[in-house]
């Protein structure tokens, strides 16, 4: 092999650990037996969600994850594999992928990292099964408005029995 051939394929590792690095959270997955328009489908709805879906050599991911200090993903770099990388929304790729993954049976998730640490197949659906940030902050919204609520309830209810007894 030349030198610019190995000197490109280091690059490209680079780029590959980089966002191993820089991801919130990434999601493997063998989409062997996908067809095309399965797939564009499904890259489509992970940009709309910001998430970039890239299909890479398992030697480059490899050599990326040991270069990232990312020990024990080499089992899931095995057969054709597809990498969801979000820099911003955690839940987003293992949404997304587990949803397409129902209607898609040869869609088949292996595994992932999340925030830094490499995450097991059931972690990665057990994140697929929580809202994503909009629905947590509209819970912790909900939660934290409720003590504001039962406080003007009250004054509310104190207010209208000072007006019947002045009646």
């Amino acid at each position: 092999m030349s030198e610019a051939a190995i000197a490109k394929k280091a690059q490209i590792v680079d780029e590959v650990a980089e966002k191993f690095n820089a991801a919130a959270s990434v999601v493997i997955a063998d989409y062997r037996g996908l067809t095309v328009e399965e797939v564009t489908t499904l890259r489509k709805q992970l940009r709309e969600a910001g998430v970039e879906m890239k299909v890479i050599k398992n030697s480059i991911l490899s050599r990326a994850a040991k270069q990232a200090g990312l020990e024990g993903l080499d089992e899931v770099f095995t057969g054709p594999t597809a990498v969801a990388f979000s820099n911003d929304d955690v839940v987003a790729p293992a949404k997304i992928m587990d949803e397409f993954s129902k209607d898609a049976k040869a869609l088949e998730l292996k595994g992932g990292i999340i925030e830094g640490k490499v995450a097991s197949l059931e972690e990665i659906t057990a994140l697929a099964k929580l809202p994503n940030r909009e629905g947590l902050l509209s819970m912790l919204l909900s939660v934290l408005q409720a003590p504001v609520r039962n406080v003007a309830y009250a004054v509310n209810a104190v207010v209208e029995s000072k007006d019947g007894d002045a009646a």
